[in-house]
């Protein structure tokens, strides 16, 4: 389950708007070992596509580099879709790479609504977690 204060839910979302029509992306950190998604991090989609998301590489090195420093993980990785569900896609699936992460997928194709959903994607395999918005 993803425990998630209603704040970061709101940033997520508010980003997702925001790079509209092109899909948004980010990390919300965590102390490492807490599962606690606690600090936003939006980064850029470096593809600028409204199908496909990448960390741009020298974002993504600088974010590693911090996380570490701080002694946090990538708690929550998340993106968006914008003209299909919040359901990963096979790409999303082939670059998920932090077994223990959130991958949280904001579906903004209806402009008066959106979808927040979470998931584990482990060796492939997609499991949808439920979400808790707290706070």
């Amino acid at each position: 389950m993803l425990r998630i204060r209603r704040e970061l839910v709101d940033e997520i979302v508010a980003h997702a708007r925001r790079d509209h029509p092109d899909e948004a992306c980010g990390v919300i950190a965590g102390p490492e070992g807490s599962d606690s998604p606690e600090r936003f991090i939006p980064m850029v989609n470096a593809a600028r596509s409204p199908t496909f998301y990448q960390f741009d590489s020298m974002d993504q090195l600088r974010l590693h580099r911090e996380l570490e420093a701080n002694g946090e993980v990538a708690v929550v990785i998340y993106h968006s879709h914008t003209a299909t569900d919040a359901y990963p896609s096979r790409t999303d699936v082939s670059i998920a790479s932090e077994p223990d992460a959130h991958y949280v997928l904001v579906s903004t194709k209806d402009p008066d609504s959106h979808q927040f959903r979470s998931y584990r994607i482990v060796d492939g395999e997609i499991t949808e977690e439920p979400v808790e918005i707290i706070g």
